[in-house]
C-alpha cells in the first residue's frame, strides 16, 4: 500500500519561476510588485545558483540570497527553494572530473550545459550534501520559504549514466541482489553469447557494442539500478532538508522522465510532487501535428494523468507561458491567445493545486533564451502578463476546489518493470506505445475520463476497487504476486481486459517456458496458440464482434479457449487465422475477464467500454464535441465539470441539465457555445 501524501495546498494558486542572479538588482522590487499586481503568490528560485553560496571550493557567502529574501520580504510573496545540484560549478567537475556523467563510449560530458554529474560519485554524493546542507541551514528559517524543490528535473536531459563511479556501484548493487556470480549468471540468461562473468570486476554498466546491443536482462537491471541510484540521490538530500525545515513547508521535486520509479520516489523523500507541463511541445517545427493523433496539446493530459498516479493532488512547478526552444534545438510557434489559460487549467483540471509559470521573463542569455516567460525581452506588459490577471479572476471562483478529486470511469495499470522493459525490447515497445496512444484517445474523444493506476507486488485491493474496468494491454511481465491481485480484483467484481502478449515474460525480462497469458491463463481460461505482428502485406486484420468489424490493431496473438465456461465474443475476419478467437469473456467470481488477441485501437476501446456500459458516463449531463475534453472533480457533494476547447474554432456543448458555470457565475442549460480555447467549470450536486 502506497502512502498518502503529507502536503496538500489549501487553495489554488498562482506562481512564477524567478531567477534573481539573471537580473540587475534594480530590477527585483519592481518584478515582485509586478507579479504580485497580476495574483502571483509564490516564486522558485536558486535551483541552478550553486555559485552564488559556493562560488570556490570551501568558500561559503550567503549574502545574494539574503539580499534578495530581504526584498520579498517587503511583500508577502512565498518562496520555494531550489536545491543546486542539477548545475555543478565550473570549478567542481574542473578539480573532480570523476563527477560527470559519461556517454555509452566513455566520453565525459563535459562542462557548459547542465545535468552532467552522475549519481554514483562519492565525490559528488559529498559536496551536493554539504551544499544542500548549508542552503537549508541557512535559509530555511526564512519566513517567507514554504517549501524546497530538490535538484531540477531529475532524469531529464540524460536518463542513462556510464561513469566510471556507475560502473562501480552497478556491480555493488548486482552483489547485494544476486549473492553470487552463478545466480546472475543464471537468473539474467547470461549464457546467451558466452556472456557468463567469472569475477565481478568483468561487469560495466552497458558499453558501446555492436548496433549497441546488449544482454536485454542485464539492461533491464541496470535501468532498475539508475532509479535505485536516482531515487537515492533524492532522498539524501530530502533527509537534510527535514532537519532544517519549518513545521508546514514542504519538499517537492518537478518532473517526470525516464528510468525513475517516480512512485517510490514520492514515497521516500518527498511530501508533494510537482510536473513541468509543455503542451507546446506539440507545436515544434520538428514534430508534424497534423498527421498526429489528433490530439496534440491533449497528450499533456495523458501526462498528468499519469503525474495523478504518483501524487493525486499535485502542483506544476513550471506551467508554459510562451514559446519553448533553446538556441541549439526545440524551435516552436508561440502559444496563441487564449492557449495559456487554457494550458494552465489543463492541469487544474487534471488535479493540480499549484500552477507556476515558467518564466518570470524571458532570459537575455544562455541556452534558454527562446524558452520564452510571461514577459519578454523588453520587460513590457503583454498579452501574456494580462491572460495571468485573467487567469487570477477566474481562479478567485474555485481556489476552495484545492484537494477535490478526480473522477476516473476506468483506470490502466502500468508497472515500471514492463515501462522499462518497453525500453530495451523494440517489440514490445511497439505494442505499449500504439495501445497506449489509443486507449488515451477512445478516452479523450468519448469523454470517458481514465487513470492510470500502479501495480506491483505490494499493491493492495483497496488500491484497485474503485476502478470498476482496468486494463492492463501488455503486461508481457508478470508475477505471481501480480496475478494473484488481480484474481482477488476480478473476484470481487472488477473488469480485467488484457491484449496480446500478457504473462510472456517473468521478472527478469527472460521469456516463460509455458502457453500465454501466463500466470493469468488459469484466471482468464485462454491460450495462445501463435503469434504474429500484422505484417505491411496483410492489411487491417479486423475481428467480427456480432458484425461490427474492429481493427485488432498492430500485433495478433490467436487465442484459444481452454475453459468450457470461456464465451467467444468475437473471431478474426482475414488472414492465415480467420475464424480463430480474437477476443473473449469469462466471468469468474463477481466479476470478468477480457482477453483481446491484439493491440488496442481507439475504436475497439469504446467498442469495449460500451459492452461493458461505462462510455460516455456523463452523457446524460453533457453532449460534447470531440474538440473539446471532459474533466471531473468531485469533492464536498458537489461535482465540477471541466469542459476545455483545445480547438481555435467556436463549438457548441448541449447541457442537458441546468449547472452553474463558476467562471460566469451564469446558470448553463441547453446549447452553450464555447469560443477558441475557452474553458467552462460547471457546478453541480452529486
Amino acid at each position: 500500500m502506497r502512502k498518502q501524501q503529507n502536503f496538500q495546498w489549501d487553495t489554488i494558486s498562482l506562481g512564477t519561476c524567478y531567477y534573481p542572479e539573471h537580473w540587475d538588482r534594480s530590477l527585483w522590487e519592481a518584478d515582485l510588485a509586478r507579479m504580485k499586481a497580476a495574483g502571483i503568490e509564490t516564486i522558485r528560485i536558486g535551483e541552478f545558483a550553486w555559485s552564488k553560496v559556493e562560488p570556490r571550493e570551501g568558500e561559503f557567502t550567503y549574502e545574494f540570497f539574503d539580499e534578495f529574501l530581504e526584498t520579498v520580504s517587503a511583500t508577502d510573496m512565498k518562496v520555494i527553494f531550489g536545491t543546486p545540484t542539477a548545475t555543478p560549478p565550473a570549478w567542481l567537475t574542473e578539480k573532480y572530473p570523476e563527477v560527470l556523467n559519461c556517454r555509452m563510449d566513455g566520453v565525459k560530458f563535459r562542462h557548459g550545459m547542465r545535468r552532467h554529474y552522475n549519481y554514483n560519485s562519492p565525490v559528488y554524493q559529498e559536496l551536493s550534501a554539504r551544499i544542500v546542507e548549508k542552503f537549508a541551514g541557512h535559509y530555511a528559517a526564512h519566513p517567507s520559504v514554504v517549501g524546497w524543490q530538490i535538484d531540477n528535473e531529475i532524469n531529464c536531459e540524460v536518463d542513462v549514466f556510464y561513469s566510471e563511479s556507475d560502473t562501480i556501484a552497478f556491480r555493488r548493487y548486482l552483489r547485494d541482489k544476486y549473492g553470487t556470480l552463478e545466480s546472475l549468471n543464471r537468473e539474467l540468461g547470461l549464457i546467451f553469447w558466452n556472456q557468463e562473468y567469472t569475477c565481478w570486476d568483468e561487469i560495466y554498466v552497458p558499453r558501446t557494442t555492436i548496433h549497441d546491443s546488449s544482454n536485454p536482462h542485464l539492461t533491464l537491471e541496470y535501468y532498475r539500478f539508475v532509479s535505485e541510484s536516482a531515487v537515492a540521490f533524492c532522498k539524501m538530500q530530502s533527509d537534510i532538508i527535514r532537519k532544517y525545515k519549518k513545521p508546514g513547508d514542504f519538499i517537492t521535486t518537478n518532473g517526470m522522465f525516464g528510468h525513475l520509479d517516480n512512485h517510490r520516489m514520492m514515497d521516500e523523500a518527498l511530501d508533494v510532487y510537482t510536473y513541468d507541463s509543455y503542451p507546446n511541445f506539440a507545436y515544434c517545427l520538428s514534430e508534424d501535428p497534423v498527421h498526429n493523433s489528433g490530439l496534440n496539446d491533449r497528450k499533456w493530459s495523458n501526462h498528468l494523468s499519469r503525474v495523478r498516479s504518483v501524487c493525486p493532488h499535485f502542483g506544476i512547478m513550471e506551467q508554459q507561458s510562451g514559446a519553448n526552444g533553446w538556441n541549439t534545438r526545440m524551435e516552436a510557434p508561440a502559444p496563441k491567445p487564449g492557449q495559456m489559460t487554457l494550458w494552465a487549467m489543463q492541469s487544474i483540471a487534471h488535479g493540480a493545486d499549484y500552477i507556476s509559470f515558467f518564466r518570470w521573463r524571458t532570459c537575455t542569455v544562455g541556452t534558454e533564451i527562446y524558452w520564452h516567460g510571461i514577459l519578454d525581452y523588453d520587460n513590457r506588459d503583454n498579452r501574456k502578463l494580462k491572460e495571468v490577471r485573467d487567469l487570477h479572476e477566474m481562479l478567485g471562483s474555485i481556489r476552495n476546489l484545492s484537494g477535490a478529486g478526480y473522477r476516473a470511469s476506468f483506470g490502466v495499470l502500468e508497472d515500471y518493470d514492463n515501462l522499462w522493459d518497453a525500453d530495451v525490447d523494440v517489440w514490445h515497445r511497439r505494442v505499449e506505445k500504439a495501445s497506449k496512444k489509443e486507449i488515451f484517445a477512445a478516452s479523450q474523444l468519448s469523454h470517458t475520463p481514465m487513470d492510470y493506476v500502479l501495480l506491483t507486488d505490494s499493491t493492495e485491493y483497496e488500491e484497485l476497487k474503485g476502478y470498476p474496468v482496468l486494463f492492463y494491454p501488455h503486461g508481457l511481465i508478470l508475477t505471481e504476486q501480480r496475478a494473484s491481485l488481480l484474481r482477488i480484483y476480478v473476484e470481487k467484481g472488477g473488469c480485467l481486459i488484457i491484449g496480446a502478449r500478457t504473462g510472456q515474460k517473468e521478472e527478469h525480462g527472460r521469456c516463460v517456458m509455458m502457453p500465454m497469458p501466463g500466470a493469468l491463463a488459469e484466471l482468464s481460461g485462454t491460450s495462445v496458440e501463435e503469434f504474429t505482428f500484422v505484417g505491411a502485406l496483410d492489411g487491417t486484420v479486423c475481428m467480427d464482434w456480432n458484425g461490427e468489424k474492429l481493427d485488432t490493431g498492430i500485433f495478433n496473438d490467436i487465442l484459444a479457449a481452454k475453459s468450457e465456461d470461456v464465451k467467444v465474443l468475437a473471431h478474426f475476419a482475414s488472414n492465415y487465422y480467420e475464424g480463430k478467437p480474437a477476443l473473449t469473456e469469462r466471468l469468474v467470481g463477481a466479476g470478468r475477464v477480457l482477453h483481446l488477441g491484439g493491440t488496442f485501437t481507439r475504436e475497439t476501446v469504446c467498442a469495449l467500454l460500451r459492452y461493458l456500459g461505462i462510455l460516455k458516463p456523463y452523457g446524460a449531463q453533457l453532449k460534447l464535441p470531440e474538440e473539446c475534453e471532459l474533466c471531473v472533480r468531485e469533492k464536498d457533494g458537489k461535482q465540477y465539470f471541466f469542459v476545455l476547447n483545445y480547438s481555435s474554432g467556436e463549438q457548441e456543448i448541449q447541457v442537458e441539465r441546468e449547472m452553474k458555470d463558476l467562471f460566469s457565475g451564469e446558470k448553463m442549460y441547453g446549447i452553450v457555445r464555447l469560443a477558441g480555447y475557452q474553458v467552462l467549470c460547471l457546478e453541480t450536486a452529486l
